[in-house]
């Protein structure tokens, strides 16, 4: 980790402001942490330590930042001993907490249009980035989900080309905002598009006029045989992708190189700490998701 990185990661005793339970052993958390939400971008993750037994943090990626409150919200699910104690913290514990941390998704091109793809606890990073682009840039969210979506939801007033008329539901924070977005599901979910979420993606993108789907970026975040299929449809509509990788990791820092990911850059294999060298690769540099 270079010295610019670890002066911008912050140690901080974060207080625990609320924290509610979802379907599916989804829990959204909100943490009072200033410091993390003054610098806080969309691709970056905290590394908490769930239980005052357990010394090995767990990586939480950022939903959203408030630097005006000083808060961040953050969206997990429990599927291990680690986030399973993390449920069990209530309304006014404190959480040591190291943020934020890794390199972000780069938003600073504003002509361009930004489809946002995320399954699971992978949506997290894509409502941050929807947020950050408000106003600034067009973007759209696509979200897939194997269970309840942890969000309210809203039937669609946006019409978009090459959804059908199944896929009806928004998230409804976006929607009140003018951000598009539409939900994917395997599970029978009512107004969703039954299916994987790259698949509603490749729709949309393909009924797209040629000029239009020039200025597309795809930004994704989710497990890794649905960002093998992001990667694919990249390539196969010629779109810069850059993915979120997530990865098990012990420091979460760069200390350790638990958390390495093989890359190609300019013809050499190099081995890259997802932690802090990531999370948000360019899918291209990535020999895995070639």
């Amino acid at each position: 980790m270079s010295k610019e990185q670890d002066a911008t990661i912050f140690e901080e005793q974060a207080r625990v402001l609320a924290h509610v339970t979802h379907p599916g052993d989804q829990y959204i958390m909100r943490l009072h942490a200033p410091k993390t939400a003054a610098r806080a971008k969309p691709g970056q993750f905290v590394h908490l330590r769930v239980s005052p037994e357990r010394p090995l943090r767990r990586p939480i990626s950022i939903m959203l930042a408030d630097p005006e409150h000083g808060t961040i919200d953050l969206l997990y699910k429990a599927i291990g001993e680690g986030t399973q104690l993390l449920t069990e913290r209530k309304a006014g514990d404190l959480i040591p907490m190291l943020g934020p941390i890794g390199v972000p998704f780069d938003l600073s091109d504003h002509t361009k249009r930004y489809v946002l793809i995320g399954g699971g606890v992978g949506i997290p990073p894509m409502i941050f980035a929807a947020d950050k682009l408000q106003g600034k840039a067009d973007c759209i969210l696509f979200a897939g989900s194997e269970v309840e979506f942890p969000f309210a939801l809203k039937p669609s007033t946006t019409l978009l080309p090459g959804i059908n008329g199944n896929a009806i539901l928004t998230i409804r924070s976006l929607e009140e905002r003018g951000i598009p977005s539409r939900l994917a599901s395997n599970a029978g979910l009512y107004g969703c598009y039954e299916g994987h979420v790259p698949n509603l993606a490749r729709d949309y993108l393909q009924a797209l006029r040629p000029d239009e789907r020039a200025r597309c970026v795809l930004l994704s975040c989710g497990p890794h045989p649905m960002l093998h299929a992001v990667a694919k449809l990249g390539r196969e509509l010629e779109i810069p992708t850059f993915l979120s990788l997530e990865e098990h990791m012990a420091c979460g820092i760069g200390g350790c190189a638990g958390c390495v990911v093989k890359t190609l850059e300019e013809g050499q294999e190099k081995y890259r700490r997802v932690c802090v060298d990531g999370p948000v690769f360019a899918a291209e540099l990535l020999p895995e998701f070639a």
